[in-house]
């Protein structure tokens, strides 16, 4: 399968994901998708640069719609990573699967904001990414939050539990 993990990560790419993840979980590439990102070209610029030996791609949500069947059809190993899981449920309404290797999504920080509430350790949701967590849970996948490879980790089903 092309897409070897796919993380939700409001960093979006930065030296943990590159210097911890990608050796743990080798990469050909990154997809990283998120409308602002990809609509500043100094940030696009700042998170390319993060990068020194990896191709990197940076999508707004349409475009990732559109490019994202050539990446998954590749013989290549692929991250995607959204900054936000409503990001990853309209790429999976819009039919698209990023069912992985690993078999998970992973969730790495998604800090404190405002109508938030707080489930873990750097990480905090509002009501609509809880909504999104819940569908992308009910669609077939596997949650967990955790920031690097080798931290424990919690699941979205645990991190519900915060917010009754």
């Amino acid at each position: 399968m092309s897409i070897s993990f796919v993380r939700i990560d409001d960093r979006v790419i930065h030296g943990q994901l590159i210097t911890r993840w990608a050796k743990e979980l080798p990469c050909d590439g990154i997809v990283a998708i998120d409308d602002a990102v990809a609509a500043d070209p100094l940030l696009s610029s700042v998170m390319k640069g993060a990068v020194s030996d990896t191709k990197v791609w940076l999508f707004d949500t349409a475009t990732a719609i559109e490019k994202l069947p050539k990446v998954i059809a590749s013989e290549k190993r692929y991250f995607v990573i959204g900054k936000s899981p409503i990001t990853l449920q309209r790429i999976e309404q819009a039919g698209i699967s990023l069912k992985n290797s690993n078999g998970k999504i992973n969730v790495g920080p998604m800090s404190a904001r405002a109508n938030t509430t707080t489930i873990g350790p750097n990480q905090s949701v509002t009501q609509d990414e809880a909504a999104a967590f819940d569908w992308l849970s009910e669609h077939g996948h596997a949650i967990e939050f955790r920031l690097v490879p080798d931290a424990s980790f919690y699941t979205w089903q645990d991190a519900r539990q915060k917010l009754k």
